[in-house]
């Protein structure tokens, strides 16, 4: 009896280390893929300003009144479109981050619109996939633009990230950047998201707000 218990903790404890190990190497794999990039021009202890060069993501509109539900339901599509759902029937690498942006007030009950997006890897920017159309999924081209970023550990939840984008707009508020966040868009604000569902500890989120990009051309260059 006493032979079978050690033997049952001992494959216990094997597939625990397996199941860690593949966890570590998943999360490896996802600190390692491809990002937009940018440059930062100007930094603070609690936020950067930086400015993002063009872009092509791959967008899922969605309309619920939480952030989280919102953003599962956007990354399945968006998910099953990188897995092959896509006229070329492309398999296309996972990028970071995933970015859940914020249309508050637009539907009814005042609940939000969402648009969950995608950032297409380099292979994919000049001639993206068309994805099926029942995935309900938008190609979107982003211009050179100036965001004001604060990162934020932990997971993102809807309890969260409205405190996260509070201080933020505070920080903003004291900054030169006070009057700057721009009035073309209806997004209020994004929550960029960077690692696996898997990572427990060590998560990177980025609370994310446009301006105006005239304002990020007068502030002096620092290269990221």
């Amino acid at each position: 009896m006493l032979v079978k218990t050690v033997t049952g903790e001992s494959k216990m404890r094997k597939a625990v280390t397996v199941l860690m190990l593949l966890i570590a190497a998943f999360n490896l794999i996802c600190d390692a893929i491809e990002s937009p990039q940018y440059t930062v021009l100007h930094s603070e202890s609690d936020f950067q300003i930086r400015l993002y060069r063009k872009s092509s993501w791959m967008s899922a509109p969605v309309r619920d009144i939480s952030f989280k539900k919102a953003t599962r339901n956007g990354f399945h599509r968006l998910f099953q479109y990188i897995q092959g759902a896509n006229l070329n029937f492309s398999r296309i690498a996972m990028t970071a981050p995933v970015l859940t942006s914020i249309v508050p007030g637009a539907g009814p009950l005042h609940s939000s619109a969402y648009f969950v997006s995608f950032y297409l890897p380099v292979k994919f920017q000049a001639s993206p996939p068309l994805p099926l159309p029942e995935l309900n999924l938008k190609p979107y081209a982003w211009d050179n633009h100036c965001i004001a970023v604060r990162k934020f550990s932990g997971f993102a939840r809807d309890n969260n990230i409205v405190k996260e984008a509070e201080k933020l707009a505070i920080s903003l508020s004291r900054s030169p950047w006070a009057n700057s966040t721009t009035s073309e868009s209806d997004i209020a604000y994004s929550i960029a998201q960077y690692n696996s569902p898997f990572r427990v500890i060590g998560r990177t989120n980025e609370v994310w707000v446009d301006l105006g990009f005239d304002d990020c051309k007068s502030v002096g260059l620092a290269t990221y």
